[in-house]
């Protein structure tokens, strides 16, 4: 008897456990208007309504059969007893399987992170954005007068830091130092999109080794994989005479004993490995450092300012150490200009440049490594640039409205801190979308649409925790920018990686984000304060 009310107790039991609609904190994602899981959930009700009676009326027999039969208590009587509770925990067990499988494609428990972005994905719907006469204003008041500005910058920071670099040249000892070539332009200054303030100039100097030495780049090899591989990361070998052919005489012909290279004489290579691998190489290799070269370049850069600040009438600092030539130069007025002179390597014969600081671009470098050199793509992206300008309408808006969010994002970064977003991101969204839509979409007339594109866009990546560096494994970039073969069959590399891996950054991001699409009125009408009130409504919705 005691038997009978256990087994009919734990058939109570499991049936209760079971009950989909007893439990409302496993479906709190349940939505009234879904009608169809609604059903499935009563066939699923009723389909155990039926198997608790059938196991309910099986149990009532079996009692009966035991009391008909009181002297069956020896091994008989254990037989059935053991293979009804086998068959009772195997039902049950298909049945929590059944609903759990329910319960994962219909009804699961939202984690803290999808709730938030069930928030954020219905957010953008009900920002509203200024309007055509109010972003028109902003351009015309507050834009075209910092690309004055910038021009000006331009052109001043250019003929500095030729001279400069002439400089740094002359207190280089020819023989043991750097070779540096001319600066190159590159970045926002030069691709004619900054507006934040302080307007900042980034050039690129290239440097090699001296003769007969040479470097050899080494990137990541896309068609092996393995915990040592970097996408979108270098290194730099610096190869000796005696490992690698320089193309002179004695590398072809064999020397007579009493015949010597000039060139490449023994004495030479002991001078060369104790001055500059040791100093510019990390330990015990022969691959350049990111900090060595670094500390090489900042001394190099204070030596030639002393050699000709005489000529000048300001200061010229380092703004900050991190940066091997973030520069600050102080006027007697009391204004500053501030510009990065970035000493790279120029891989193979390309215009893709090995670089290990981003001293304004918001990246990082994200390499525990200092022996890996990021990969920068400024001088190709500079040329798309100029290449879409050939085929876009007259006074286009595409850089206007890099410009609004960029313009938008520094506000906001100053009043909530920084984020995992950055100027680089938003200006690869940028180039994403001009290869996305035709051409024709991008004349003045359509900023406001497009500056809802590009927000868009930015959001969905956000979402999906992925956007793609755009000259690296884009088979759509032109033929006429000219870009490697190696970097267009690559494999693509995200740039929103760092969100996968930092919870608590993405959420940080996703925050500044919507709160600085929430302040976007405010912060343009604070900018067009010579439009009238009436034409500065906000009247349009996202």
């Amino acid at each position: 008897m005691q038997a009978g009310i256990f087994r009919v107790c734990l058939v109570v039991v499991a049936a209760i456990v079971n009950h989909p609609l007893l439990f409302p904190r496993e479906n709190t994602t349940l939505q009234e208007s879904d009608k169809e899981i609604i059903q499935k959930m009563k066939e699923h009700e009723e389909n155990l309504k039926k198997e608790q009676q059938r196991l309910e009326q099986e149990i009532t027999r079996k009692l009966a059969d035991h009391n008909m039969n009181p002297e069956g208590k020896g091994k008989e009587a254990n037989l059935p007893w053991d293979l009804w509770s086998a068959i009772s925990m195997i039902i049950f067990l298909l049945i929590e399987i059944w609903r759990q499988d329910v319960q994962e494609e219909h009804l699961q428990q939202p984690s803290v992170e999808e709730d938030d972005m069930t928030l954020w994905g219905n957010m953008f719907q009900g920002v509203f954005l200024p309007n055509k006469t109010a972003l028109a204003a902003f351009c015309e008041r507050f834009i075209r007068s910092a690309t004055n500005d910038a021009a000006r910058t331009r052109e001043f920071v250019e003929g500095f830091a030729d001279d400069l670099l002439e400089a740094l040249r002359s207190v280089c000892n020819r023989d043991t130092d750097m070779e540096v070539e001319d600066s190159i332009g590159v970045g926002s200054m030069y691709e004619n999109w900054r507006v934040n303030k302080p307007l900042v100039c980034d050039l690129f100097v290239p440097f090699a080794p001296p003769e007969p030495y040479r470097f050899r780049s080494e990137i990541w090899d896309p068609e092996k994989s393995g915990p040592q591989d970097r996408p979108g990361y270098g290194k730099i070998k610096v190869c000796r005479p005696d490992e690698e052919a320089t193309g002179c005489i004695c590398d072809k012909t064999k020397l007579g004993e009493d015949m010597l290279c000039l060139l490449h004489s023994k004495s030479n290579e002991i001078k060369l490995n104790s001055e500059m691998e040791v100093l510019l190489c990390s330990k015990n290799t022969q691959y350049l450092d990111t900090d060595q070269v670094m500390k090489w370049f900042q001394i190099a850069i204070t030596k030639a300012w002393n050699k000709i600040s005489h000529k000048y009438e300001f200061d010229v600092t380092f703004s900050h150490l991190d940066s091997p030539g973030a520069l600050k130069i102080r006027f007697r007025s009391g204004k500053f200009i501030t510009l990065n002179i970035t000493p790279v390597v120029q891989y193979e014969d390309s215009d893709v440049y090995f670089i290990s600081h981003f001293p304004s671009s918001g990246l990082l470098n994200g390499s525990s490594s200092t022996v890996c050199w990021f990969l920068s793509f400024a001088v190709y992206e500079r040329r798309f640039l100029k290449e879409m300008a050939k085929h876009l309408p007259e006074n286009s808006c595409h850089l206007s409205c890099l410009q609004l969010l960029t313009f938008l994002h520094g506000k906001q970064s100053t009043l909530t801190g920084q984020s995992g977003l950055s100027n680089y991101h938003l200006k690869t969204v940028l180039l994403h979308l001009l290869l996305a839509r035709p051409v024709l979409d991008w004349s003045s007339e359509s900023l406001e649409a497009r500056l809802k594109d590009l927000l868009k866009l930015l959001e969905k990546s956000l979402h999906e925790k992925k956007l793609y560096h755009f000259m690296i494994g884009n088979k759509r970039i032109p033929a006429t920018v000219c870009l490697p073969e190696t970097f267009l069959r690559a494999e693509p590399l995200n740039l929103f990686q760092q969100f996968v891996l930092h919870r608590g950054l993405y959420k940080k991001t996703m925050d500044s984000f919507y709160e600085m699409l929430k302040n976007t009125s405010v912060l343009i009408n604070e900018y067009t304060v010579h439009v009238p009130p009436e034409h500065t409504d906000i009247t349009n919705k996202a």
